[in-house]
Formats: structure tokens, C-alpha cells, sequence
């Protein structure tokens, strides 16, 4: 049992150790407020509080922020938060539409404008039946029976007007209940979304801090804009066109459509030799693959497919190639399928030709990667049917122009994949081999393209399948194969054929699949 001068000498001792904790927790305490106060710069000990109470909890906890809720997306879209801003803003403008259009908007314009109409319509068959009946025609009763129905249908058009008109009230209180309910929902979440915030702007400087002026003026003027133009559409259509239909000069279109017409002329016209060497390379690889796939024996290259599924991807996907070439040759589509490969093999092979090395380039220059990286936006966005009029215009109809339209369309997936998988080769190996004397060679030979490989191994196998889904659309312009089928099956509305030779196609896609991803590990 110990003393009570023991007792009183172990207090001692703890005391100091006891007061160096509590200095130590203010000290962490005014150091947060300090941060806290640097970010938020208005009320910092309510927001040290709430960051305090929010991070604590594991789950949401909700907290009230009034001001969050009387300024709504003006507070987020001022301290940063737009993501959460235009959230709240389209369901605010939402409440107030039904709130002003319920209170005073002309909920019935729309139906007594088709009144009008019915009333004109109805109009001319009264003077059409006081001819018949003048006349004598025997068309009296079936004037009659229009008549009828264009009254009856005023009518019940008349009594939806009236409805229309007594929900005002009902649509308002809608209007009300959600902006009631956005408003509480903002109140409760926005110190939990300015925490998450304040926790990336302790790692990153960069993250805005405070409620800065063009911050608060931008949210304020945003969302007023956004609110009036809204309120004023919905709740009193027609009232001003302006925010119906965007104000169009046709002279500004006419002038563009002659400026991009005269680019290609002068383009055709002064590049002829140059359309005409890539037509030539294009059609020599063209000319070789399809002696290859078309003029070779049947057997010959159907065991050559086989064969190299079978090294590729195994006994059971040889099995399988087997069967879908035998299924093409059954029905008839082999010379239109090899046609399909050797247009295919022509476009990919140029493309992946040219993608790896672009992609090798591009993988260490970031600025030139940034420069093209549009080009390839456009070139993978772009609808097949808007660039293929400029290739038509350079290249004529036929396949050179097809090859060309499905490099356009699947030559890019290569280049980006390569970037990415030398990318994303680790600097640890590369500085590793270059420690022990690897020359750039030898570091691009034997490092980066074989860690990047099944990246690039990608790039190829979405290339060649984006290249295959170009037959049908490439068959519009002059190119043979499976696509010509499934087109004339579209225009004569012949199901059969149609789903033969997609199933053709699709069987075509899975062998090249198979053969350039091999066994999956």
C-alpha cells in the first residue's frame, strides 16, 4: 500500500509530462485553427469545429451551415465546390420554374394555341358543308362527321386548359417541397464537402482557398443567369424567342461552306502527285495480300489460318477457326472473307506501321504527344461518313479511298496504347540498365518495348477490330468483301443474307482476336 508521500511524490513526477501533453494538444490545436483560418478565411473556430466533429466520424455526419443553404450554388461555386454547385443549381432552377410557372406562368398557352389551329381547320369544313348541303353533294355526311369531331376535340382540349390552369397552385407547392428539401440538403452537406476540400488543399497548394472575388462573382452571376433564362422559358414560352432558337445568319454559313470548298479544290488540284503515290503504295500492298488470300488455294490458306490460331491460342481456338472458316466456305462467303482480310490486312498493316513508331516518338516527347493528341480526337470521333467525303474527293471511289477511311477511323488506339505502355515502363529499370552501360538501343530494344509489349499488343488488336468494323461502311464506297453483302442486304431488307455475312464478319474478328492476343495469362 503505498503513502500518501509516495502518492505525492509520483504526482510530481507526472506533472511535467502531464503539462508538456497539454502544451503539445493546444499547440496542435491552434496549429489546425491556424490552417483552417488560412483556408476558409471567414469564421475559422465554426468551420475548426465542424472539420474537427466531420473528421472524427468514419460515416457522414451531417452538419448546418445556414449560410450554405441561403446562398445555395452561389456559396459552392464561391468556395470552390462546382461540382456540387451546378448539382444544386439544376435542381434549384427546377423548383423555381415550377414555383414561378405554377404561380404565374401561362400553363395553357400550348393548348389554346391548338384550339386556334382546330378553330381554323374547323372553320373551312363549316363553308365546305354549307357548299355540299347547297349543292346537294353526297359528301354532306361525311363533312358533318368532321365537324363533330373537330368540336368535339376543342372541347376536350377547352376542359385540359381549364385543368391546366387550376394546377398552378399544386405545381408551385411542388416547386416549394423541392427547393425546401435542396436547401436543408445543402445546409447539412456543405462542411462536409469544405473538409474534403480543406484535406486536399493540405496536399495540395495549388486546390483555391478562401472565397476569392472572381469566385463569388462568377458563381453569383452564373447562376442568375442560368436561374432567370430558365424560369422565364419554361413559365411564359414563346414570350421571347430569343431563348427559343440561337440567332443563326445564313451568310456566315454560306461564306464557311465556300471557304472549305475552295481548301479542297485547291488541295485536289495541287496535290495530285502526291494522292496519286499514296493510291499507288496502297494498292501494291492491296494487289499482294489479295493474290495471297484470294488467288492461294483454299486449303492452303485455310491450314495456314489454322496453323497460326493453333500456335497462337492454343488446340481448342484452331478447332474453333476451323469451324468458322468451314462455315464461310459452306455458305458461299470465302472469297468475299479473304477480299474482307486482304482490305483489312492492307488498312492495319499501314496503320501499325506507322502508329508503333509515332507512339515510340511520341512516348518521350509529351509536347509533341500534346500536339497530335487533338488530331487523334478527331480522327476517332468523327463520323466515318463526314471524312469520308475529303477522302473521296482525294482519292475517287474504290478500295485505296476504303483503306484509307479505315486507317482514319482505326489507326490511333495503336498509337495511344504504345504511348501508354512505355509510359509506364518503371524509371527504377530503366536507370538500373542504364547504370550497367545499356546504350539507348539497347534500352529501347531489350527494357521499354518488351515491358510495353502487352500494351502495344492491345493497341494492334484494337486497331485490326475497329479496322474489321469499317467493312460495311467501307463497302459504300467501292470496297468488295463481306461488307457489300450486309449493305445490299440493308437496302433490299434481306434478313438472311444479312446475318450470314455478319456472322462472317464476327467470325472473321474473333480469328484475328485470337491470333494477335494468343492464350490469355
Amino acid at each position: 500500500m503505498s503513502t500518501p508521500t509516495a502518492d505525492t511524490a509520483a504526482a510530481e513526477a507526472a506533472g511535467p509530462a502531464l503539462m508538456a501533453t497539454e502544451e503539445a494538444a493546444a499547440n496542435e490545436t491552434a496549429a489546425r485553427l491556424k490552417h483552417v483560418g488560412a483556408f476558409v478565411r471567414t469564421n475559422p473556430e465554426y468551420y475548426a469545429r465542424q472539420f474537427e466533429r466531420i473528421g472524427s466520424e468514419a460515416k457522414f455526419l451531417p452538419t448546418f451551415n445556414l449560410w450554405a443553404g441561403v446562398f445555395g450554388p452561389v456559396w459552392f461555386g464561391a468556395r470552390g465546390l462546382w461540382n456540387w454547385g451546378l448539382t444544386f443549381l439544376i435542381i434549384e432552377t427546377f423548383a423555381f420554374v415550377e414555383i414561378i410557372r405554377g404561380l404565374f406562368g401561362d400553363l395553357s398557352s400550348s393548348a389554346w394555341e391548338r384550339i386556334a389551329q382546330i378553330e381554323g381547320t374547323l372553320a373551312l369544313r363549316k363553308q365546305q358543308l354549307a357548299a355540299a348541303i347547297e349543292k346537294g353533294s353526297d359528301k354532306v355526311d361525311v363533312y358533318k362527321r368532321t365537324v363533330e369531331s373537330l368540336e368535339n376535340a376543342i372541347g376536350g382540349i377547352r376542359l385540359e386548359a381549364q385543368q391546366l390552369e387550376e394546377s398552378g397552385i399544386s405545381i408551385a407547392l411542388v416547386g416549394f417541397v423541392v427547393l425546401i428539401v435542396v436547401k436543408i440538403a445543402q445546409s447539412l452537406y456543405a462542411n462536409t464537402a469544405l473538409e474534403h476540400r480543406f484535406s486536399e488543399w493540405l496536399s495540395d497548394s495549388s486546390v483555391a482557398s478562401g472565397m476569392p472575388a472572381k469566385h463569388m462573382a462568377l458563381s453569383a452571376v452564373f447562376t442568375v443567369i442560368i436561374v432567370a433564362t430558365t424560369v422565364v422559358h419554361y413559365s411564359f414560352p414563346g414570350a421571347y424567342p430569343l431563348l427559343t432558337a440561337f440567332p443563326t445568319e445564313p451568310g456566315i454559313r454560306l461564306t464557311t461552306i465556300g471557304w472549305v470548298e475552295a481548301f479542297f479544290t485547291f488541295c485536289v488540284t495541287n496535290g495530285d502527285v502526291l494522292f496519286d503515290f499514296i493510291t499507288l503504295g496502297i494498292r501494291a500492298l492491296l494487289d499482294a495480300l489479295e493474290l495471297m488470300f484470294v488467288q492461294t488455294p483454299w486449303m492452303v490458306i485455310a491450314s495456314f489460318i489454322v496453323l497460326l490460331t493453333g500456335l497462337s491460342a492454343g488446340p481448342r481456338m484452331a478447332i474453333y477457326s476451323g469451324a468458322f472458316l468451314s462455315y464461310m466456305g459452306l455458305l458461299g462467303f470465302w472469297e468475299k472473307a479473304m477480299t474482307t482480310l486482304a482490305l483489312l490486312g492492307t488498312a492495319a498493316c499501314l496503320s501499325i506501321v506507322i502508329g508503333i513508331p509515332l507512339g515510340m516518338f511520341c512516348a518521350r516527347r509529351p509536347k509533341f504527344y500534346a500536339f497530335i493528341q487533338p488530331i487523334m480526337d478527331f480522327m476517332q470521333t468523327m463520323p466515318a461518313f463526314v471524312f469520308m467525303i475529303p477522302v473521296i474527293a482525294f482519292f475517287g471511289t474504290g478500295k485505296p479511298a476504303a483503306v484509307v477511311t479505315t486507317m482514319i477511323f482505326g489507326g490511333t488506339p495503336v498509337v495511344r496504347l504504345t504511348v501508354l505502355g512505355l509510359r509506364g515502363v518503371p524509371e527504377s529499370v530503366r536507370e538500373a540498365a542504364v547504370s550497367f552501360g545499356a546504350s539507348k538501343w539497347y534500352l529501347l530494344t531489350k527494357v521499354d518495348l518488351p515491358l510495353a509489349a502487352p500494351s502495344i499488343r492491345a493497341g494492334i488488336n484494337q486497331t485490326i477490330m475497329l479496322s474489321l468494323a469499317m467493312v460495311v461502311v467501307a463497302s459504300l464506297i467501292g470496297a468488295k468483301g463481306l461488307g457489300e453483302d450486309v449493305l445490299e442486304a440493308l437496302q433490299y431488307a434481306n434478313v438472311g443474307q444479312g446475318i450470314l455475312a455478319g456472322f462472317s464478319i464476327l467470325f472473321c474478328a474473333m480469328i484475328l482476336d485470337r491470333i494477335v492476343q494468343g492464350k490469355k495469362r
